[in-house]
């Protein structure tokens, strides 16, 4: 019989936390490897080279591999015969570890978890409360998933309640273009199926947590029927040409999970969760014996590759924009980025805009700035910034054409695609949005010499900056013409691939 100590779930919680927020897994770090050694399209590689180069950075310098270092979820597994030498509940030893991990003094985390959702807003600061799913199962240790969700990937998760009759597969395949590209592909699909709604999201996402094991199944064939679903998936999804970040190409996906449960007579539950290329998660195992104890990936898991740009790179000085230089971009354009950019998320774009609703003067001169959206990470030592790679775009369409209006603005920087209102406005102000790889966040971070903050303080991570930056990589998303690399690059490689596809069954 186990006796757990309440001092060593807290510490192996902190642990996994810290270790995941700078470790990818081994077996996606060599999914990610395979994806870069085949892809063709030249834009998909460069972002997957990115990922790969920040990955290992990461590895290396142990700081956050995504400056959304997620929402915490855990999925626990006590035996019945463990026990305890504690006094705080289940629930208040999991929140004590996560308050540890992630105020870290040597690697701080990014409080991403705010309380009173639909009102106040307010950050917990220390990323508290985690979402806890434990459950009872016979033995004498207690088993443990510990897995941090960003919020670009959670944001996509899709649920349905089919008919018995209606066609899994044909459902997963019409949602999956809708999520865009905000969940950073390529990563993994998580499928639910089964049980009643609340129970296919969790099948989802525990699905989530299981090895990659795609190309092994590829071998040696399916078992059975949710394993033709996930092969099946997997080449049907890749082949929508979506590819790495958005931009077209051959990878997607990872892997596609599938788990399923009893369900209703009436009722067919399916839910469908990604996980991104900062995909972070770690099982453990507690003894009785004392905290986990947690191996990093060796260093040769990562190719030997650097992030250099091609000849047509074309380098800017945001210092020196002109509206007649802006016109001369085209979606597509690589760029190396130099010079002031402001910074602003959600909660400064809803904070400037009831001040021009109000007639009120703005806090910053927006005239020919560009805005980087991005909540960055407390930088520890010499850093001038934590990690600091983008967030997605789309949350700020609604407010894209009052920015570009009536406050100057040439332009914006984020990830992910536009939507059509935020195109349009984009078009008729002959601005122009450029994104950063989603999932390089400390590469990118590795570009900024200095930082000033300006304006609302309050807002912690999402207030508005200064940031100074040198040759920092873009590349243009929508021009001042309204084209977009989410639109064309995704449809040119969709159609290579059906090319393909119908040339081998010729």
């Amino acid at each position: 019989m186990a006796t757990i100590k309440q001092e060593d779930l807290i510490q192996s919680v902190a642990d996994a936390l810290q270790f995941i927020s700078y470790y990818h897994p081994p077996d996606f770090i060599r999914a990610m490897r395979e994806a870069w050694e085949v892809e063709e399209s030249a834009a998909a590689k460069a972002a997957l080279t990115q990922v790969l180069v920040n990955s290992r950075m990461c590895a290396i310098g142990k700081r956050p591999i995504c400056q959304d270092t997620g929402i915490v979820n855990v999925f626990i597994a006590v035996g019945m015969e463990v026990q305890w030498d504690a006094e705080m509940s289940l629930e208040d030893m999991i929140n004590d570890g996560v308050r540890r991990g992630y105020t870290h003094p040597d690697n701080v985390l990014r409080g991403s978890v705010l309380s009173d959702p639909d009102g106040a807003r307010a950050n917990t600061k220390d990323n508290t409360p985690a979402v806890i799913h434990p459950k009872i199962v016979p033995g004498d240790t207690v088993e443990i998933e510990v897995a941090a969700k960003g919020g670009g990937s959670e944001a996509k998760a899709k649920f349905a309640m089919l008919n018995p009759s209606d066609d899994v597969v044909e459902w997963v395949l019409s949602v999956v273009p809708t999520m865009g590209a905000g969940w950073c592909p390529p990563g993994l699909l998580g499928v639910g199926i089964g049980g009643t709604p609340e129970k296919a999201m969790l099948l989802a996402k525990e699905s989530l947590m299981e090895p990659i094991d795609m190309h092994e199944l590829q071998a040696r064939g399916p078992k059975d029927h949710y394993e033709e679903m996930r092969l099946e998936l997997f080449e049907k999804v890749n082949a929508l040409g979506i590819g790495a970040q958005g931009l077209g190409g051959l990878t997607t996906v990872l892997d596609v999970k599938v788990k399923d449960y009893p369900t209703h007579a009436a009722n067919k539950p399916v839910a469908v969760i990604p996980n991104c290329s900062a995909t972070r998660h770690v099982h453990f195992t507690l003894d009785g014996s004392g905290p986990a104890e947690f191996a990093p990936p060796d260093l040769s898991e990562w190719p030997d590759i650097e992030f250099e740009m091609g000849d047509d790179v074309k380098r800017v000085n945001l210092d020196e924009l002109t509206p007649e230089y802006m016109q001369t971009l085209n979606a597509g354009d690589t760029l190396l980025l130099s010079g002031k950019m402001l910074t602003g998320r959600d909660a400064a774009h809803k904070k400037i805009i009831d001040l021009l609703d109000k007639g009120e003067p703005l806090p910053v001169d927006f005239t020919n700035r560009f805005i980087y959206y991005v909540g960055p990470v407390d930088p520890v030592r010499e850093e001038v910034v934590g990690p600091a790679g983008p967030t997605t775009a789309t949350r700020m369409d609604k407010f894209t054409r009052r920015m570009l209006e009536e406050t100057g603005l040439a332009g914006m920087i984020g990830k992910a695609e536009r939507g059509p209102t935020a195109i349009e406005a984009i078009r008729d102000g002959k601005a122009v949005y450029m994104i950063a790889v989603g999932g390089a966040a400390y590469l990118v971070a590795k570009a900024i010499t200095k930082s000033t903050l300006l304006a609302f303080p309050e807002l912690g991570m999402e207030a508005i900056y200064e940031f100074e930056v040198k040759d920092m990589p873009v590349t243009v998303a929508v021009d001042a013409t309204g084209e977009s690399v989410h639109i064309v690059g995704p449809k040119i490689w969709s159609q290579k691939i059906a090319n393909r596809i119908e040339a081998t069954q010729v």
